[in-house]
């Protein structure tokens, strides 16, 4: 059996390939797409790492809010409608504490240095 690289190891190296030789040796408006380019295979690499577990945790968190199932989709539109119908308040606890994990995990994937982030605890 011949075993292939996975998806996060294949972005990895592109992403290592980009920032350790190709940003070095390039200046000006290429090296600043670049390092936009090796950003966005770095969002990406993240998203494949941590993506699944955050979306489960978040499902778990709305079935839980709202005390029904239904996709992760269904739950957030469920979720705004009975925000905006005021059936939830903004200051339920639990609601806050959901939003705050959810963004928390969302940030974790988009800009894992976010001085925000580096200070709160991320836990699902």
């Amino acid at each position: 059996m011949m075993d292939q690289p996975s998806a996060i190891e294949l972005i990895m190296a592109v992403r290592e390939f980009i920032e350790k030789h190709a940003i070095p040796q390039l200046q000006g408006h290429t090296a600043f797409h670049a390092r936009v380019a090796a950003n966005a295979l770095a969002i990406v690499e993240r998203e494949l790492d941590q993506g699944a577990q955050a979306n489960a945790d978040e499902h778990a968190r709305l079935t839980h809010l709202l005390g029904q199932a239904g996709t992760l989709a269904e739950l957030n539109k469920e979720l705004c409608r009975r925000i905006r119908s005021n059936a939830i308040s903004w200051d339920d606890p639990t609601l806050v504490r959901h939003l705050r994990q959810a963004t928390l995990a969302k940030v974790a994937i988009d800009q894992p240095k976010y001085s925000g982030l580096l200070n709160s605890t991320h836990t699902g």
